[in-house]
């Protein structure tokens, strides 16, 4: 599965995803732009998207909650060791309240993973950022690693927020 993604307008972009309903498509709103991320098997419409593949995943999209996605550099020798993390997790995220989708993404052309999730809303997920899951799904050192972990980090993470259907806030 590949997950592309475009910025631009709010009106071009709800277009652009009118115009294809056959397609997986999730139009949400940033602080200071629309994106649209289109999840497909197949080949994007979009003509220059950020791509991905996603390498993990629970849930359907459903572009009427709150997406966060933690966007996180990881060096090249350190994407195995990301990977196998997130393909090993424990999976307590799922049974969280408000929790709807999550993805893994493997960049394409960049050295920049996206751990995308959607929530019902924004309360909902800062009630899983206080929760004894979410403390122990970031602890610095998993339970079966006993010895000191290279840094497999290219740079420092940070989160962006969106919200599905801003139209309904008018």
């Amino acid at each position: 599965m590949n997950i592309y993604m475009t910025t631009g307008t709010y009106e071009f972009m709800k277009k652009m995803r009118d115009k294809h309903p056959e397609e997986t498509m999730v139009l949400m709103q940033g602080e200071n732009t629309t994106l649209l991320l289109h999840e497909t098997e197949g080949k994007t419409i979009f003509q220059t998207p950020r791509r991905y593949e996603v390498v993990d995943g629970t849930g359907e999209f459903s572009e009427k909650g709150f997406f966060v996605m933690n966007n996180i550099p990881v060096a090249d020798e350190g994407r195995p060791v990301f990977e196998h993390r997130f393909k090993n997790r424990a999976g307590t995220i799922e049974n969280e309240p408000g929790y709807v989708a999550f993805r893994v993404l493997r960049p394409l052309h960049s050295d920049t993973y996206v751990v995308l999730t959607e929530w019902e809303s924004p309360g909902f997920y800062e009630q899983w950022k206080e929760s004894q899951a979410f403390a122990k799904a970031h602890s610095e050192k998993p339970a079966q690693e006993t010895a000191p972990r290279a840094n497999i980090f290219a740079g420092s993470s940070y989160v962006t927020t969106y919200k599905a259907k801003p139209e309904e806030d008018q």
